[in-house]
């Protein structure tokens, strides 16, 4: 008795230790979350460019990130604009689409956004200074940032070449796709010139250039001086590209002289199933209130992974539908998977033939296939049935002999 007494002390003893410490540690823990929540400012902004000063050629373009950076507890949201430029320049704040006049800085994130410049034609060498600004809603925090561009002096007998531009380099789609970029070419020669255009691209692929808005396709683009042009650069990935970023090389050159613009081009993969049985049909037999099974394979035949295949069934009320797997978490492109598919008649269906639909559902792609099933009266009946016929066939035979008794 007494030693049973000192075990029963020793296990609550045990006990009690583990939920002390157990109960002292999340305090502590905690504490120093929050400590360290308090260490952090209630505000902390500042704003940096990518490059705060360049130099370029004549005509040349500046193109860089501007990073905010919040340190604060707070999400900041902030105007931005461009409080001074050079004269006959044009500059912007964008995203990657838009041109924007405000950003959203989440607590303890960076934000990027691009300046772009773009001088005129009347632009000469020299020091140019544009002035960002970034202010807070409420106006408590103000940054500015100065970007210094440097415009050298053209070098002398350099001729100014071909410029080429576009305004979205990268295209995403299925490599099904055609993909159609539209690219600004500029001479900038001070003479007419005829010049011949080219790619570099993935093997397989195509490449086509087209004026703006035409269908016909061109191999070169006849220019005034210092006249542009928008063309279509047309990109036919090949079919069975794997998903990924290609990259595109678009080159205009007038004998020495050349310029090149690199466009990308993002497969995402093409997404499409089949699904059927191994002998093509879609019929079978059934008995009431009899389980009787198929199967059918899946198979992707599209260049992108399919995840979480599910298959659901539309049948008639009362029947009863199972699949053996019910989804399929991974179909890799190429791949083949096999589902057993048990149908079940109502006990009391009449007999005939019914429709029950299989729809493969696998996301972005989908199957539906359509089974005649075609339901029988039960064995018993059927023995039943004959024995009804034997027993009539009796039955005339005695009436037969009785009457040709008489």
């Amino acid at each position: 008795m007494e030693r049973e007494k000192k075990r029963l002390l020793f296990v609550i003893f045990v006990i009690s230790f583990i939920l002390f410490t157990i109960s002292s540690g999340f305090p502590a823990e905690q504490k120093k979350k929050i400590e360290d929540y308090e260490k952090i400012p209630e505000r902390s902004l500042s704003m940096a460019a990518e490059f705060p000063g360049v130099e370029v050629p004549p005509g040349e373009s500046v193109n860089m990130n501007i990073t905010f950076f919040n340190r604060g507890r707070r999400t900041e949201a902030l105007k931005v604009m461009i409080i001074s430029k050079p004269e006959n320049w044009r500059a912007r704040l964008k995203s990657e689409t838009y041109t924007i006049t405000g950003v959203s800085v989440p607590s303890l994130e960076d934000k990027t956004i691009v300046f772009e410049a773009e001088p005129d034609k009347t632009v000469k060498p020299g020091e140019y200074v544009f002035v960002l600004q970034a202010k807070t809603i409420d106006e408590q925090i103000t940054l500015t940032q100065n970007i210094n561009v440097r415009v050298k002096p053209r070098e002398p007998g350099r001729e100014r070449g071909i410029r080429l531009t576009t305004s979205y380099p990268v295209l995403k789609g299925p490599s099904d796709a055609k993909f159609e970029f539209s690219v600004e070419a500029e001479n900038k020669l001070d003479r007419d010139a005829v010049f011949n255009l080219s790619a570099y691209a993935p093997e397989g692929w195509e490449v086509n250039f087209k004026p703006a808005y035409e269908y016909k396709t061109i191999s070169s683009l006849k220019l005034k001086a210092n006249q542009s042009q928008s063309i279509t650069v047309e990109i036919t990935p090949y079919k069975d590209s794997k998903p990924g970023s290609y990259p595109v090389i678009v080159r205009a050159s007038y004998g020495d002289v050349k310029a090149e613009i690199p466009l990308t081009v993002v497969i995402t993969g093409t997404y499409a199933i089949e699904a059927g049985t191994l002998t093509g049909l879609l019929s079978l037999d059934a008995r009431q209130g009899k389980k009787t099974t198929t199967t059918i394979f899946l198979k992707n035949t599209g260049s992108a992974t399919l995840n979480n295949v599910k298959l659901t069934s539309f049948k008639p009320e009362n029947w009863k539908v199972e699949f053996n797997p019910e989804s399929i978490p991974v179909l890799e492109p190429n791949q083949v998977k096999q589902v057993e598919i048990s149908i079940t008649p109502y006990e009391d269906a009449l007999v005939g033939d019914y429709s029950v639909s299989v729809y493969v559902d696998a996301g972005r792609a989908s199957k539906n296939l359509e089974f005649r099933v075609t339901v029988r009266a039960a064995t018993t009946w059927g023995w039943i049935g004959v024995g009804i016929i034997a027993f009539v066939i009796v039955g005339l035979m005695v009436l037969f002999r009785v009457v040709g008794r008489r």
